[in-house]
């Protein structure tokens, strides 16, 4: 298909339009004009027009169409059946382009480790590691065994086949996991969770679904000390992720080290450097001042690696000249110069090897000032476990990753300005984030909004295009009334955080059918504050879209409750359209009228038993795709591929349908039609059911076949339908099967 964008560019139809209808006897022209229902004839050329740019389209892309990499949809089996693949699901359309494409590639080194480890981002797109698991039997070394000392483990010294070493507690956390070095006895059995994984025949797949997503300068949350952050907006402690650093490149593919691994970062793995100090370093250091006493001293270790930054500094304490390295003016210098640049701390922070390129582009967390610009590099970081905040810190900055908190060694000035950059982990393009939205660059913005702060009546014109275009906090709010026709919008990649401080009313006043528009804004309120966005007056249309209105449900740093922001309509609303969004109870109050609600790809959730997640009863609900989190009391339901784990309660059952969808059994429901209605209790069902954790919503590997695979096309019923993880995941198998050894078995586990 060709884009609407492309067609609205190349302006066939206007061209072809005016060629014919010059080409028409002008009394033909002028009597279409006078005619009783004028311009017949014009239209009747604007169809033939419209058919003329479809085929010039056509022939402009013949020659397209014969590269997989610029062809359209339809001619990807064609290509398929010329390298005589097997093509995998049409619902996949990635996975099937980038089989096809590289087919050829893929035959050539069928059965290595290394196709088969690209095929999981190939086919599904997740990222991922293989493992053969007979590396990670125990066993006896033999005579023929290269010797073990070099091939010991990263983090515990374990030497390959041996038992493990205990006493090392990083690596315990990466046991069961695609990057531990523990060894294990033989198991026969069939995979089923944590057993029959380590056996000669057996390939394991470790699988990453959740993506990571990049905020960049972000307000953090601060605990009023000017020492104390976290860095969520809203407060809430989070476990901070590391980017994807796979290369593409099918040149230089590399298997993934731990650290690029779209996954939460665990404090050890954030304080793992590794240094290697050489003479070149040593020499940088006497021209700044180190003495040729000291820098002989250093040039006794230079080439060993110290595999961490506690024992390079015991090793130097054995010196004469200890005192002087040891001052920060010159250790600190030494740490940043020596640290290996692929080690994790070092991949995950920036330090002298990236700070001169764009932070950013390279490291996972950057911590930084902007005025003037600078960026606090790995030798003044430290990873530390903040749960009790404590106040004495041997760095300039302590980093909790795995909750998402920082501490400074000293307090900030009232004129630093801080700049922080992070990766948070979900599921998909749902909800407030920091992805891309294409549809924003087709609109201009009338008022452009950025710095954060308040966000003032002034800012949010009646009608017009209000734009906001960063990541900063704002709040207070003030109400806006009289509107017409309002968009407000973030720009594409941002996810500004709008703190409520009371009730947020929008009001249309005195205008009939206004048009209200919200779009890429995360909502909440500030905290132990029970706030509503109230939408009063006249509304034809409101459209949410990748909206987060925060469904609360937790603390913030400062132990206040995260109450939920509840979506009050107290007007008439002809069409409340949700999409692509996180919201709170969604309500009627003070006699308002919704005419249709229409949800799709969206979470609704109340964290309160007595509150239902939606209380419409008025109009139509049309509900696709969707996950309520909650009981729901509608008036008129059509559903599809949507789960309730709450009753839903339809005054009007008799209209209506629910198909494909899951609720439970004493739910009041049109006749439902291959749906699963069950009577047991969901909790396990989901990943987290807590807003701001990042499998939030996401269907745990406990959850029945029938959610997991109920969707009219084979997908999940819920919020990431859309997501095709089932379609995606059976795609993944088969192309496993199809280029492995012949009589080895895959197995294939989640880890996110």
């Amino acid at each position: 298909m060709i884009s609407t964008d492309k067609m609205s560019i190349d302006q066939f139809e206007q061209y072809y339009t005016e060629k014919l209808w010059e080409a028409i006897p002008e009394i033909y022209r002028n009597e279409d004009g006078l005619a009783a229902k004028p311009g017949v004839l014009r239209s009747i050329v604007s169809v033939l027009a419209r058919q003329a740019a479809i085929l010039r389209r056509s022939q402009d892309r013949l020659w397209d169409d014969q590269f997989i990499e610029l062809c359209d949809e339809w001619a990807v089996p064609y290509i398929g059946d010329l390298v005589a693949t097997r093509l995998l699901s049409a619902l996949n359309k990635r996975g099937r382009r980038v089989d096809v494409a590289k087919t050829i590639y893929y035959r050539r080194r069928k059965g290595t480790p290394r196709v088969l480890e690209e095929l999981i981002n190939d086919i599904s797109g997740w990222e991922g590691k293989m493992v053969e698991q007979f590396e990670k039997l125990a066993r006896t070394r033999h005579g023929l065994d290269a010797f073990p000392s070099p091939l010991a483990g990263k983090y515990s010294g374990t030497m390959p086949g041996g038992w493990a070493d205990l006493r090392n507690q990083r690596e315990a956390e990466l046991s069961s996991g695609p990057f531990e070095e523990y060894f294990h006895t033989p198991d026969v059995r069939r995979y089923s969770g944590t057993t029959g994984r380590y056996a000669i025949p057996k390939l394991a797949f470790y699988l990453y679904r959740l993506k990571a997503f990049e905020a960049i300068d972000v307000t953090p949350f601060a605990l009023g000390d000017d020492l104390r952050f976290g860095f969520d907006p809203s407060g809430r402690e989070i476990p901070l992720f590391s980017k994807s650093e796979t290369s593409r490149d099918w040149n230089q593919w590399r298997s993934a080290a731990i650290a690029e691994m779209p996954a939460p970062i665990p404090c050890r793995l954030l304080g793992n450097g590794e240094y290697i100090i050489t003479a070149e370093i040593i020499q940088t250091l006497i021209v700044k001042g180190l003495s040729q006493a000291a820098g002989d001293e250093l040039l006794k270790i230079a080439g060993l690696k110290f595999k961490s930054e506690s024992s390079l500094y015991a090793f130097i304490s054995s010196f004469n000249n200890h005192d002087e390295i040891q001052k920060d003016l010159v250790f600190l210098p030494l740490l940043s110069l020596s640290i290996v640049p692929d080690c994790p701390k070092s991949m995950l922070l920036p330090d002298a090897h990236t700070v001169l390129k764009d932070p950013l582009d390279v490291n996972s967390i950057v911590v930084g000032f902007t005025d003037p610009e600078s960026v606090v590099t790995t030798a003044n970081i430290t990873a530390a476990s903040l749960k009790s905040w404590p106040f004495a810190i041997n760095k300039e900055l302590a980093i909790d990753a795995e909750k998402g908190l920082f501490m400074f060694k000293v307090p900030l000035k009232s004129s630093d300005k801080l700049f922080i950059a992070y990766h948070y982990g979900f599921s998909g393009s749902l909800g407030a984030g920091t992805y891309n939205r294409p549809w924003i660059a087709a609109s201009k913005p009338d008022v452009e909004i950025k710095g954060g702060g308040t966000l003032k009546l002034a800012d949010l014109p009646f009608n017009g295009i209000a734009r906001i275009s960063d990541s900063k906090t704002y709040g207070p709010v003030d109400d806006v009334t009289n509107i017409e026709n309002l968009v407000l919008q973030a720009e594409s990649d941002q996810r500004p955080y709008i703190r409520l401080e009371q009730d947020w009313v929008l009001n249309s006043g005195a205008n009939l059918n206004a048009t209200l528009t919200l779009d890429g804004l995360w909502i909440g309120a500030k905290g132990d504050t029970d706030a509503k966005i109230i939408l009063e007056g006249d509304f034809d249309c409101v459209v949410i879209r990748n909206c987060t209105i925060d469904p609360g449900g937790s603390r913030n740093l400062l132990g206040e409750k995260i109450l939920p922001v509840k979506l009050s309509i107290q007007g008439r609303v002809g069409n409340l359209c949700i999409n692509s969004s996180i919201l709170g109870p969604v309500c009627i109050e003070n006699k308002g009228i919704i005419e249709e609600l229409s949800i799709s790809d969206s979470i609704i959730q109340s964290v309160e038993v007595s509150v239902p997640a939606l209380n419409i009863d008025t109009g139509k609900s049309v509900i696709n795709r969707s996950t309520v989190f909650g009981d729901a009391v509608l008036h008129q339901l059509e559903a599809s591929e949507a789960f309730f784990t709450g009753n839903a309660t339809i005054t009007n059952a008799q209209q209506g349908c629910f198909r494909y969808s899951a609720a439970p059994k004493a739910s009041r429901l049109p006749r439902p039609y291959e749906s699963f209605l069950f009577s047991t209790d969901t909790k396990h069902w989901f990943t987290s059911r807590i807003f701001g954790q990042p499998g939030y919503a996401q269907l745990s590997e406990t959850a029945p076949e029938k959610l997991q695979r109920g969707a009219e096309n084979g997908s999940e019923i819920g919020a990431f339908s859309n997501l095709m993880n089932p379609v995606k995941s059976d795609g993944l198998q088969s192309k496993v099967n199809e280029y492995m050894p012949f009589g080895l078995i895959p197995i294939f586990i989640h880890q996110t």
